[in-house]
């Protein structure tokens, strides 16, 4: 089970960090990636990690502000999110896959947690 949490209201310029905790699976095992889906759009990519850690991918737009990383020991992955705007308010989502990289393709994410809100106000 993958849970998303750490999301909430903040004013733009602010940061958030979410947290993705898996249970009942090792995230080490899969490739991790969080979406994000603003009302009335498309679930959009935001940044992935593969397996080992060590490569990243990022969504063109958000490469600069965002960045994704893994606690093995904590079984957790995480998102910190800088400098945030409004158009960066959406319901954010973590997936795992089992690829063996890292793909934007939502479809290509086999398991979904819930996602937790953000909001950012001007």
């Amino acid at each position: 089970q993958l849970q998303a949490s750490g999301g909430g209201l903040v004013q733009a310029g602010a940061s958030l960090r979410l947290s993705c905790a898996a249970s009942g699976r090792t995230s080490s095992n899969y490739v991790m990636a969080w979406f994000r889906q603003a009302p009335g759009m498309e679930r959009e990519f935001v940044a992935g990690l593969n397996r080992s850690g060590d490569r990243t991918r990022y969504a063109d737009s958000l490469k600069d502000r965002f960045t994704i990383s893994r606690d093995v020991a904590k079984n957790t992955v995480y998102l910190q999110m800088n400098g945030l705007k409004p158009e960066d308010t959406a319901v954010y989502y973590c997936a795992a896959s089992l690829l063996d990289f890292v793909v934007t393709a939502a479809q290509s994410y086999f398991y979904w947690g819930r996602g937790t809100q953000v909001t950012v106000s001007s």
